[in-house]
């Protein structure tokens, strides 16, 4: 085992299973492991390369065999199932990890800090609690037409639904469970206004969020989840890179030497897409107010193209100036006509 220079993991909740091979690739050792037997085995072994696809867990794995030494590697799981050979189980999906982290064409994920995991499970929560406040909105409007009331479309009416119930008449029993039902309604609004003070809050200390909000039309959202996975931005190789990994680049399928490129790829993180996607289309709401060289591009572009796809090129633009303003330390400058203006 001390020869072991890769060691591959396939990640279990309550088991796992490890790979080792040495410098030539040949197989060392297969073992499978509690989470403890793992810990202590690789704690033993002297420093090696440690590769683990990137799924949940990994990411808090890989800071602590980084504190014992270990080079740790991540690789998202499209990359590891063309190394799958033969029948699928679990020592054959630590082997072919091992197998695609020895290409040397391999893309790698970085492991995230603690304070970046942190932040992913604020958007989360965030995220899951509007989605309940929505459905909780909308079963206040069905409840009311099935008896004859119609609201106009909004939050605003549903918080004021206790008015609404005393204009009409309508069985106790029944506006019984709609008051609970506002009820659940006021507790799901007043959490996401305490997780959108905590993301003020985070963002008022942090450096590189204070930044990303020069970018325009870019609020503090889109800036703390802009924070929570691109990070320093060290790990792109340049602002295509992130863009690309966004999914804010088109898909190709070029063939015979005809470049044939698609829509969007919409790869990689959804919520972070469709942000920065509603701040391009805000920007264009607002383009008659706009100066510098990005609003000229962006008028000169709406001459030539359809709004949808002037609105993706702009995301893409901002996640582009998102990775420059991370790895530069800068900020966003409109340019010499809008600061005359």
């Amino acid at each position: 085992m001390s020869t072991a220079t890769l060691v591959g993991i396939d990640l279990g909740k309550h088991s796992f299973h490890l790979h080792g091979q040495d410098k030539a690739g040949r197989e060392v050792f297969r073992k499978k492991t509690t989470r403890q037997q793992m810990m202590r085995l690789l704690g033993n072994l002297p420093s090696c390369t440690v590769v683990m696809e990137a799924c949940a867990g990994s990411h808090f794995l890989a800071r602590q065999l980084m504190a014992f030494g270990h080079e740790v590697k991540l690789i998202s799981l499209q990359f590891v199932r063309p190394f799958v050979k033969g029948n699928k189980n679990d020592f054959i999906d630590a082997e072919a990890i091992c197998e695609a982290a020895s290409r040397p064409t391999m893309r790698f994920v970085t492991p995230k800090t603690e304070a970046q995991q942190t932040l992913s499970v604020l958007h989360r929560m965030r995220e899951s609690l509007v989605r309940d406040r929505t459905k909780t909105a909308n079963q206040a409007h069905g409840f009311l037409l099935e008896f004859g009331i119609s609201l106009p479309k909004g939050l605003s009416l549903v918080r004021r639904l206790p008015c609404t119930l005393g204009e009409h008449e309508l069985p106790p029993r029944l506006a019984t469970l709609l008051k609970r039902l506002h009820e659940h309604f006021c507790y799901l609004d007043e959490q996401i206004r305490a997780l959108d003070k905590e993301m003020d809050n985070q963002l008022a200390a942090d450096d590189l969020g204070s930044r990303l909000l020069s970018i325009p039309c870019v609020g503090p959202i889109t800036a703390s989840l802009l924070c929570a996975e691109m990070g320093d931005g060290k790990q792109y190789g340049g602002s295509r890179d992130f863009a690309a990994s966004v999914g804010l680049v088109p898909r190709q399928y070029s063939t015979g030497g005809r470049a044939n490129l698609l829509g969007i790829s919409k790869r990689g993180d959804k919520n972070l897409r469709r942000l920065l996607v509603q701040c391009a289309r805000v920007y264009l709401q607002r383009l008659a107010f706009q100066q510098g060289a990005l609003a000229d591009w962006v008028r000169s572009l709406r001459e030539r193209r359809h709004s949808n796809v002037v609105v993706c090129a702009l995301a893409n633009k901002f996640a582009r100036i998102a990775w420059a303003i991370a790895a530069n330390h800068s900020e966003f400058e409109a340019g010499p006509s809008a600061l005359a203006a």
